[in-house]
């Protein structure tokens, strides 16, 4: 079931040597046993907000999950609630409740911990194989493939070669290449400096873990999905509204999967995002007074946004959605008195 490799996939028989393991498998999603549904993590990769990476804290809690159900299950949807701002600086505990073990259908509750407070909680089902005769799918978009589209490093590179290229974006970008994540991705289609007014909510990526994970336990590849799904997935909201706002804050509030098909997190998948929606609704508030305010966008808004990770077969493998909120500032400083 899996996509066609490239070569560089192609892989003797056997694990290969240790240091080309992938890292997520390694370490970023390792967690210490230390009783009966009860572990803890304590590698994590903190981004330029010094705050936990929230895919890290959903891959985890999915691994934690997945250590009490038996091996023929395998997860079919997770459901997840960011509750309190996680600490980069103190491990993370993983405690499992063991809501239900059918027949067909298990459900593990899992909350994280920190300072004694949950600062997560998550609850995933998981399902026996089942044949079913009632089957369809959206068609995959027509893309280059991965071989074809720049790497991240090189896309950015060549942003900042782009000597009319505004300050403020080369600010950013300068911060997104300093940091090491251990995940691979090449963006397609990407915009152009004189393209930044005009983005649509939408956006689309070929991603893969980094370092070989191998054919394995299915669980894993969709824990490494887990964190993967979570990369740069909300700021897709953000995509019409860079050139006029700046970010100040911006947190996932909650975030949900469904895993429909077999696939491996360390070949090329293709990430389709999209945000359908993105504003604050004040149910007190008529919705013309509402636009007529629109101009107060940085009080503090939620944005929703969906995604799709396709096998580059054109299988369609995981579907996601995340609500988060937003809080902009305008790049001007003009006053609002």
């Amino acid at each position: 079931m899996s996509p066609p490799q490239d070569p560089e996939d192609e892989q003797g028989g056997g694990d290969p040597p240790g240091d080309l393991r992938s890292v997520l498998v390694t370490s970023v999603l390792n967690l210490e046993p230390l009783d009966e549904d009860l572990f803890r993590g304590t590698h994590y990769w903190v981004p330029s907000t010094e705050r936990l990476f929230g895919g890290q804290i959903v891959g985890q809690a999915l691994v934690a999950a997945a250590k009490s159900v038996s091996e023929d299950v395998h997860v079919h949807s997770l459901h997840c609630y960011f509750v309190r701002t996680g600490d980069p600086k103190v491990p993370v505990l993983y405690q499992v409740e063991r809501t239900r073990t059918g027949a067909s259908f298990s459900v593990r509750f899992v909350k994280a911990v920190q300072h004694g407070r949950p600062i997560f909680i998550c609850q995933a089902s998981f399902q026996k194989a089942q044949p079913s005769p009632v089957q369809h799918q959206f068609s995959m978009p027509a893309v280059p493939p991965p071989e074809e589209v720049v790497g991240r490093e090189d896309f950015i590179d060549q942003f900042l070669r782009d000597p009319e290229l505004q300050e403020r974006y080369r600010v950013g970008l300068n911060r997104i290449a300093a940091q090491e994540v251990p995940i691979e991705i090449k963006v397609v289609n990407p915009s152009t400096p004189s393209q930044l007014k005009k983005m649509e909510p939408k956006q689309m990526f070929w991603v893969r873990a980094r370092g070989y994970i191998g054919e394995g336990d299915m669980k894993m590849h969709c824990c490494v999905a887990a964190y993967i799904s979570d990369f740069a997935f909300l700021g897709t909201a953000m995509l019409p509204h860079h050139w006029k706002y700046k970010v100040g804050f911006m947190v996932s509030l909650d975030h949900s999967m469904w895993f429909h098909a077999p696939f491996r997190a360390d070949h090329w998948m293709l990430y389709e995002c999209e945000s359908p929606w993105a504003g604050k609704r004040d149910s007190q508030e008529p919705i013309a007074s509402q636009h007529r305010n629109s101009r107060h966008l940085d009080g503090g808004s939620r944005g929703l946004v969906h995604g799709r990770l396709w096998r580059q077969d054109g299988v369609l493998a995981v579907s996601c959605a995340q609500e988060g909120v937003i809080r902009v500032k305008p790049w001007d400083s003009t006053s609002k008195l």
